[in-house]
């Protein structure tokens, strides 16, 4: 072997190592962290950072008895207002943003019009932006429109669960599109013009073609926009309003007091239901390929 050849030899295996390396230490980032949240809800101490045993006080406070946060008594009833906002805002706004979303998608890609390449960028802008710039827009964008019904009408409009709603619909409906859209693409337009040449006409075709087909990429952005919802903080912070607090917040308005260990009980929680939203998506994104 002559001396080049070691050389790219041992570069090849130099490359080989550092990507494992940075791999395994991305992880190690990414996921030690969450570890120890879920570790530490099972903590028998009201300290996060002396391990006392294992125990499931912490879910039973949550879930029967309450608990104490800073000298403030946090009764299960305030934590499952706070569950039954957030399920309300996520099943309302998953439906809607659905609808639409694959609606759009769609008209992108089986039609041509006016104005299809700037809706095309317009879908991708609620995906790029910032969160808190999406947020401070649709509170501006709320506020103008309040003050002029109440000018007109005398009505007089406040913040709440509609406004979450609507501004999770904003968002959600871009990760919809775009997941659907993916499935349209690889969809073989010579089976609707099959069923076109048969006799079905455009809606006939839409529903017992098209949508059959793209039913597990609908049922995929539907778990996504669901699974972002559920989690979303920011964009929920701008847009709530007395009353309409949801789970991110309560665990944010819990975290500004002394940490309680219920806390890391409820972001298990939180955690395992996004854990199993996101592996359902993943399914049936499996399917879909396997399928096509």
């Amino acid at each position: 072997m002559t001396k080049t050849n070691k050389t790219d030899l041992w570069i090849r295996y130099g490359g080989r190592a550092s990507l494992w390396a940075i791999s395994i230490f991305g992880l190690i980032f990414l996921y030690v962290p969450i570890v120890v949240l879920i570790a530490y809800s099972f903590n028998n101490s009201r300290s996060n950072a002396v391990w006392r045993g294992f125990t499931l006080e912490w879910y039973r406070s949550l879930l029967i008895g309450g608990f104490d946060a800073g000298g403030e008594s946090v009764t299960p009833d305030l934590i499952w207002s706070a569950f039954a906002n957030s399920m309300i805002v996520g099943v309302i706004s998953t439906i809607l943003a659905t609808i639409l979303g694959t609606a759009i998608a769609i008209a992108i890609e089986r039609y041509r019009f006016r104005g299809r390449s700037l809706l095309e960028a317009l879908l991708f802008l609620p995906i790029v932006i910032p969160d808190i710039t999406m947020g401070v827009s649709l509170l501006v964008f709320f506020s103008l429109i309040f003050e002029a019904i109440e000018n007109l009408t005398g009505i007089y409009l406040v913040l709440g669960l509609p406004t979450i709603i609507i501004g999770h619909v904003a968002f959600n409906i871009s990760f919809v599109a775009v997941t659907v859209r993916g499935r349209i693409a690889e969809l073989d337009p010579a089976l609707e013009e099959a069923a076109l040449d048969l006799g079905a006409n455009e809606w006939r075709t839409l529903r017992r073609i098209t949508l059959p087909l793209i039913a597990p990429a609908i049922l995929s952005g539907a778990l996504l926009a669901f699974t972002l919802s559920l989690d979303d903080f920011v964009i929920t912070f701008f847009t709530a309003g007395v009353g309409s607090t949801t789970l991110p917040l309560f665990v944010y308005g819990l975290v500004k007091k002394p940490v309680p260990p219920t806390i890391n009980a409820i972001s298990t929680l939180m955690l395992l239901v996004s854990l199993t939203l996101v592996l359902s998506s993943l399914a049936a994104q499996r399917r879909q390929s396997d399928s096509a």
